[in-house]
């Protein structure tokens, strides 16, 4: 289990947007979008919250002939828990999110 210290600002601001569709599968390029989490830093941090047990990961066919397969993610059950149980000063809103890059 993390404990809530550990958790960095920029992950604090991915699972804010993972649970505003909680059981929704999402693309690592449209959480970039959505966040301004550069993908330097996001994309570690989605593989370490699936290591732990956080978020499930799947590919997914790309819908344009030609292109590769996507990779998809979303909350596991204690990867809910976890969304949920950060402070409320801690989950952003999505107009705080945008240009948070690092």
């Amino acid at each position: 289990m993390v404990r809530r210290s550990n958790i960095s600002r920029q992950t604090r601001i991915a699972l804010a947007a993972l649970l505003e569709q909680p059981s929704a599968w999402h693309y690592g390029y449209d959480l970039m979008e959505r966040t301004g989490i550069a993908s330097g830093t996001l994309y570690p941090m989605l593989i370490r919250l699936c290591d732990q047990g956080n978020l499930e990961a799947r590919w997914t066919p790309s819908p344009h002939e030609g292109r590769p397969p996507r990779h998809a993610y979303r909350l596991t059950p204690s990867g809910l828990a976890l969304a949920r149980n950060l402070a409320p000063g801690d989950a952003l809103t999505r107009q705080n999110m945008k240009g948070l890059a690092v």
